[in-house]
């Protein structure tokens, strides 16, 4: 059975509690607003709130308050399993050369995850370069991504899960808490994702 799926899947109980929890701040809230004598206030701004909270759990779940944005391992594992999907990942990484960020993944998974991202921006330049798509500029991830897919070097899909991983790598690279596991993450993932890239700048350079 796929994982992936039991933990995107919400208890009924929990979307009970969620709906209760919404309805019956919601109806505090009109009360307290419709009340003649009462403006609206910070209570009335509390209950709102209140009520549209459970519905924006998903996308603070990995917000940490008062810490801040923390990369979850989890996502990771979504991104290697899209990538792997779509054969962004080589089978078998090449092992010509250690990859600079494998050195430091033991010690530092932030500066792993930061040196992995700077790798994929380099072979993403060069793939482009190797296509014509060089513009005599310095381009950022994004616009690479763009014009490699408008060219047809890259799938939309394959653009979607680059764009999804350096936006995590980039978490990182600010100094977003990573979880423990995101070093074997970045040594398993990292030079398969990069092995894959060069083979493909290599056949770009080769039409």
């Amino acid at each position: 059975m796929d994982n992936t799926l039991d933990e995107t899947r919400e208890p009924k109980s929990l979307k009970r509690l969620r709906w209760a929890v919404s309805i019956g701040a919601l109806l505090l809230a009109l009360v307290h607003f419709g009340w003649p004598k009462l403006a609206v206030d910070a209570v009335t701004l509390t209950l709102v709130v209140i009520a549209i909270l459970p519905w924006l759990a998903p996308l603070v779940k990995s917000l940490e308050l008062p810490g801040g944005w923390k990369i979850e391992f989890r996502d990771l594992q979504k991104a290697r399993s899209r990538a792997d999907s779509a054969g962004l990942l080589a089978a078998q990484p090449s092992r010509a050369e250690e990859f600079s960020f494998e050195s430091v993944a033991d010690r530092d998974p932030n500066l792993a995850l930061a040196g992995l991202r700077i790798e994929i921006e380099r072979r993403l330049s060069l793939l482009a370069r190797a296509h014509g798509l060089d513009t005599g500029r310095p381009m950022g991830v994004g616009q690479l991504l763009r014009a490699l897919t408008q060219a047809k070097v890259l799938t939309d899909e394959e653009r979607s899960i680059l764009a999804d991983m350096t936006n995590m790598l980039n978490a990182a690279v600010h100094g977003a808490e990573v979880d423990p596991r995101a070093a074997g993450w970045a040594i398993d993932v990292g030079p398969r994702l990069l092995t894959s890239l060069d083979e493909r700048i290599g056949e770009g350079r080769s039409t």
